[in-house]
């Protein structure tokens, strides 16, 4: 059993400045509410993404429940679209576990592919409201676990804004025309990122989950991807995460070569090929399962899953996608049981 002489921002703060630590870290940079934080707040969940207060305390109890070492904000994958000019629904009337949705896209054909960021894009939308969010849960838990926040990559973006087929048939038919497109992009996703650093989250995550090699070559992806992430990962100051779906084991040294400091794979990346592929300092971050494991899975496979990641090599014991809100709290009690067993 390890002997933890950190807490855990401590722990999250010196493993991305590459310095020792007493344990695995074990902590994520998406989505990690759950319905148990929820429900010690009185809050629903349609009310925390329209709320700062509520959204900041609904993720900062995920820590002080079960000692998930961050808070993060915010829960869903609208933001930026919305701040581009996308109409969202929140669900705000409805008692079940729904999460925004676009129902209206800002491109809607081709000829609407010219667009412009505005100069405000920060103030916009619902992008003040998550600066607010990380600066409350700076105040509640930022002495003692790490906060974090996300932004979409350029090409998951253009997914949120235009309709996802139409940007797949485009990249291969005109490339250089949804490059212009993720340019811009990625121009309006380095201001709000900018705006969270400036907030004081402690890290941030880029989500570009469209680009994955389920749907995507390595070719491509090297080609039309990974310069503007690595435009993206250039202009932060903190420290960064590249997270992508899907079977990232063919892209990983794309993932690498973005500038981001750590990169974080799913759960159908082989982690222990990956770890062989990067070498011993690369940090990645991952990957057990999040539903079927996390959710779904008894004791037995939780202990297990948080073993394998640390044994294929992970820097982090890291879920492959946003924690499922329904997350039973004895699997989170058991997560933290076996990586302070294990970890050290």
């Amino acid at each position: 059993m390890s002997i933890n002489t950190m807490n855990s921002r401590e722990r999250v703060l010196k493993l991305f400045r590459d310095e020792k630590v007493d344990r695995v870290p074990c902590f994520s940079g998406m989505g990690n509410v759950t319905t148990e934080g929820l429900k010690s707040l009185g809050y629903k969940f349609a009310a925390v993404h329209l709320d700062a207060k509520m959204m900041a305390q609904s993720a900062a109890s995920t820590y002080k429940l079960f000692g998930f070492e961050c808070g993060v904000v915010p829960f869903d994958l609208c933001v930026e679209a919305e701040a581009l000019g996308a109409r969202i629904n929140v669900y705000a009337h409805s008692e079940d576990l729904l999460y925004p949705t676009i129902k209206e896209k800002v491109i809607h054909n081709e000829a609407e592919m010219e667009i412009s960021v505005p100069e405000d894009i920060a103030e916009r939308g619902r992008v003040p409201l998550v600066q607010e969010a990380i600066s409350i849960m700076k105040q509640e838990i930022g002495g003692e676990a790490a906060v974090g926040t996300y932004v979409l990559g350029p090409f998951t973006l253009a997914g949120q804004i235009m309709e996802l087929n139409d940007l797949l048939k485009l990249s291969f038919k005109k490339p250089d025309k949804v490059g212009r497109l993720l340019d811009v992009l990625t121009g309006a996703i380095i201001k709000i990122a900018k705006s969270y650093e400036a907030a004081g989250a402690d890290y941030i995550t880029v989500r570009e989950m469209g680009a994955t090699s389920d749907v995507l070559s390595p070719r491509v992806f090297k080609n039309l991807i990974l310069p503007y992430l690595g435009k993206i990962f250039s202009e932060l100051k903190g420290s960064t995460v590249l997270h992508i779906c899907g079977k990232t084991n063919d892209i990983a040294l794309f993932m690498k070569e973005s500038g981001a400091k750590a990169i974080s794979v799913d759960q159908k990346n082989d982690l222990a090929e990956t770890r062989k592929k990067l070498g011993n300092e690369a940090l990645i971050f991952g990957n057990y399962d999040p539903y079927n494991t996390l959710v779904t899975g008894d004791e037995e496979k939780i202990r297990s899953a948080v073993r394998k990641c640390i044994d294929d090599g992970a820097s982090a014991v890291w879920p492959g996608c946003d924690i499922w809100p329904t997350v039973p709290p004895e699997n989170m009690k058991t997560m933290m049981d076996e990586i302070n067993k294990y970890g050290g």
